[in-house]
């Protein structure tokens, strides 16, 4: 299978502090993994080492075979917080377009190209009817979806996403899920979320992160012995320590 992410050894720390230790992960074409663990466990300095934006102390990250850096137009990101305020003067589609945006690029053309991929993303994910609404006045799903739409719009084939569904009810937070195990069938995802009962029918594998990282097949998390192990008791939901 074709490796997308491969982490080897990787060590980061903010200010001579550890975060992450030892971290060794390998995600491989069509995989979908949930990425869980306590609050300042490392989750999302993971995703950005991913990405590119953090570089490890020591070891080694490679997306697609290369350094992040070099292969960022084929990674789409949903990053946990990103609000516009309710009056201001930009559409769905706006939102959707800034995912065409080259880095360096200081007056950035919208090309016949950029508008055909914005409405693909849209329509991929349910919105195309709202292109020209105002971002700010959609509903918490709505927008969840726009912004996994600015992700899909540079036709990616990994997509990060920290805790898309965290501020959406159950509902809304089942068809999201849906719509993302929809989109695995032609990208490779990588999803920190908090809940694990349930994200472990949609993904798997399953990576709990807590300065060091533990993986398992997503059918293992329903073992008890897995569940002691990573979480310290039986969950319901990941709020609650990850022991490695």
């Amino acid at each position: 299978m074709q490796k997308i992410v491969s982490l080897d050894q990787v060590y980061f720390a903010y200010d001579q502090r550890p975060v992450l230790e030892e971290i060794n992960l390998e995600v491989v074409k069509g995989d979908f993994l949930a990425v869980v663990g306590p609050n300042g466990g490392g989750k999302t300095t993971l995703l950005r080492l991913i990405l590119g934006y953090l570089a490890p102390v020591s070891g080694s990250v490679k997306v697609l075979g290369q350094v992040p850096r070099n292969v960022r137009s084929r990674i789409g990101y949903v990053p946990q917080h990103s609000e516009f305020a309710r009056d201001f003067p930009v559409t769905v589609e706006d939102v959707v377009l800034m995912g065409r945006i080259k880095p360096g690029s200081l007056f950035p053309r919208r090309r016949a190209a950029d508008l055909e991929a914005a409405a693909q993303a849209m329509q991929a994910v349910g919105i195309l009817e709202l292109a020209k609404r105002r971002f700010g006045t959609l509903s918490g799903g709505q927008k969840q979806r726009a912004l996994i739409a600015r992700a899909l719009s540079s036709n990616p084939l990994l997509l990060l996403l920290d805790e898309p569904t965290a501020s959406v009810d159950s509902r809304v937070e089942k068809d999201i899920y849906d719509l993302l195990r929809d989109l695995n069938k032609r990208m490779t995802i990588i999803m920190v979320s908090h809940d694990l009962g349930f994200v472990s029918s949609y993904v798997n594998k399953v990576a709990c992160v807590n300065k060091r990282l533990k993986i398992h097949p997503a059918h293992q998390i329903t073992s008890e012995d897995i569940i002691n192990e990573a979480y310290d008791g039986a969950m319901h939901s990941l709020q609650h320590e990850c022991r490695l």
